[in-house]
């Protein structure tokens, strides 16, 4: 089966046998769709890239490197044609660098690394000194302790979806809720992404019900706030108790309500039980969000820079 597997895949597997001689548990993020494992106590993205010499290059979705990035102890690897030549680099210090570095409209940044395993930045001779990281196996088997609540893969992802939807709430220019005010997303905790600090009351809505759903879009008519919007992200596959949260917002007939998720057919089973509602209901895969998230941070880069 070997043979049939593409030269950076075979390096990403032997990045992985090289870390379980580290002796800690490694485990695939299936929560992620980019090739990211947990190791140990690290969340490690992996990148390969097979040929070079005199230079290496990857690809890097930004989408992919901010997912990591929202997790537990993250790295991201950058294998140069040999595991023994591989970079290991905390992920936020990579993302604190990507605006030195090229990328195109669909948010795919083009890394490129030197002879010296540095990477370039934008401007001549500038390079990002990654000399404390080339084979720095001890950053995963001995990653920086924790200070304050952990998390798990699944909710650091809740938690940057409900930012993503949050900040393009914010560009369109509706004002924005979140119940779950202390989870970070970028770092920044939600409450300080979202514009409303409490949730309004709405007339045909259970209170204590609306100020549960995870994220919120309100549209301002005089002195009135009406429900624009409604997300429930819904990761886990047990009850979704989300679809339900949002039923008390079915009075509001202009009200749109999404569910984001990774399971269509989770959703589909749900939706069965909700038959009478279904058709107020629309699905949102993960990976669309992530595109479209990474669309208006694109435009909005773009109208910034042409002052239009």
């Amino acid at each position: 089966m070997s043979d049939k597997l593409s030269q950076t895949e075979l390096l990403a597997r032997e990045f992985l046998e090289h870390a379980r001689k580290l002796n800690t548990g490694i485990d695939a993020i299936r929560v992620l769709k980019a090739r990211a494992y947990r190791i140990g106590e690290a969340s490690v993205l992996i990148r390969a890239a097979s040929g070079g010499g005199r230079r290496y290059f990857f690809g890097l979705n930004y989408i992919h490197a901010e997912e990591i990035a929202n997790l537990d102890n993250p790295f991201v690897a950058f294998i140069c044609g040999s595991v023994q030549k591989t970079i290991i680099i905390p992920a936020q210090i990579l993302i604190g660098h990507l605006p030195q570095i090229s990328h195109d409209r669909n948010g795919e940044y083009k890394i490129n690394i030197d002879a010296n395993l540095n990477i370039v930045l934008s401007g001549r001779g500038n390079r990002l000194d990654c000399s404390g990281f080339i084979n720095a196996w001890e950053l995963l088997s001995n990653p920086p302790k924790i200070i304050g609540e952990r998390n798990s893969a699944e909710e650091s992802y809740h938690s940057v979806l409900q930012g993503r939807l949050l900040e393009l709430g914010n560009i369109r220019g509706y004002q924005t809720f979140c119940p779950n005010k202390s989870k970070k997303f970028n770092g920044t905790p939600l409450g300080n992404i979202a514009t409303l600090k409490t949730c309004p009351q709405l007339q045909f809505s259970d209170y204590d019900v609306l100020r549960q759903i995870d994220v919120l879009w309100f549209r301002e008519k005089g002195k009135n706030m009406l429900p624009e919007c409604a997300f429930e992200v819904e990761l886990s596959t047990g009850t979704w108790s989300g679809v339900g949260r949002m039923a008390t917002l079915l009075d509001y007939v202009s009200t749109k309500l999404f569910v984001v998720s990774n399971e269509s057919r989770r959703y589909e089973q749900v939706m069965h039980s909700f038959a009478d509602f279904k058709a107020r209901y629309r699905f949102i895969p993960t990976e669309d969000l992530g595109d479209l998230y990474a669309a208006e941070l694109s435009l909005r880069e773009l109208r910034l820079k042409l002052d239009l």
